[in-house]
């Protein structure tokens, strides 16, 4: 799932992105609301981690324009002013969440976790198909009860694999939805994850490739 953090305190704005990175997110950082505009022009993204207190392009701003665009990214609007009529104005502006500064960073990672649940239609907490059970708050693996231990990339790309529900997913989705906007496109990434996730998950293999359209967990 790939999410955009909009903060200008620098120092902050990286900690919250390695952190949600650790988490397997795939996420794009921007330092004002102009580059966040931009960036939103580009990419599309389940949540945005939104301050609202931006130089350039003021976060309501921002706020307003993912509203106005429609679809269905989350926004978490973050924000020093504790009282409420200032949590009552964000969410009026559209934010699906608040969280008022200083936060802990668990928390606002359960908060992206909980919209990314909201930004496309309901799946389990625990995603199972073809005798694999994924668990995206434990971030935990198995497969006929056998642990299998995966890197943030090989779990970003078997879970997407499991919300298509038997859909077939194209590498470029899974590049979008799995790697942040620093990826080069033309890189053989998603090939070489996809086969050390064949191999981790074991016999008989589940991820099948249909050529020229994408790979698939029947």
């Amino acid at each position: 799932m790939r999410v955009l953090v909009v903060e200008d305190e620098n120092v902050l704005a990286d900690a919250i992105a390695e952190w949600l990175r650790r988490e397997s997110f795939a996420v794009d950082v921007a330092y004002d609301g102009d580059a966040a505009l931009e960036r939103l022009g580009v990419n599309e993204y389940a949540v945005v981690v939104l301050d609202r207190d931006l130089p350039v392009v003021h976060g309501d701003d921002v706020c307003r324009a993912i509203v106005d665009a429609g679809g269905e990214t989350r926004v978490l609007m973050l924000t020093a002013a504790a009282a409420v009529r200032e949590r009552v104005a964000g969410l009026a502006l559209g934010a699906d969440d608040y969280l008022t500064k200083p936060f802990a960073l668990v928390e606002l990672s359960a908060r992206v976790h909980a919209l990314t649940r909201r930004a496309r239609p309901a799946t389990p907490p625990t995603l199972r198909r073809a005798g694999i059970q994924l668990d995206p708050a434990r971030h935990e693996v198995r497969r006929d009860d056998r642990h299998v231990p995966l890197s943030r990339k090989e779990f970003a790309v078997l879970a997407e694999l499991l919300r298509a529900d038997g859909a077939v997913v194209s590498a470029e989705d899974l590049l979008e939805r799995a790697w942040d906007e620093h990826i080069d496109p033309f890189t053989n990434v998603v090939r070489v994850t996809v086969m050390k996730l064949r191999r981790k998950l074991g016999d008989p293999p589940v991820i099948e490739t249909i050529p020229g359209a994408g790979y698939q967990i029947r």
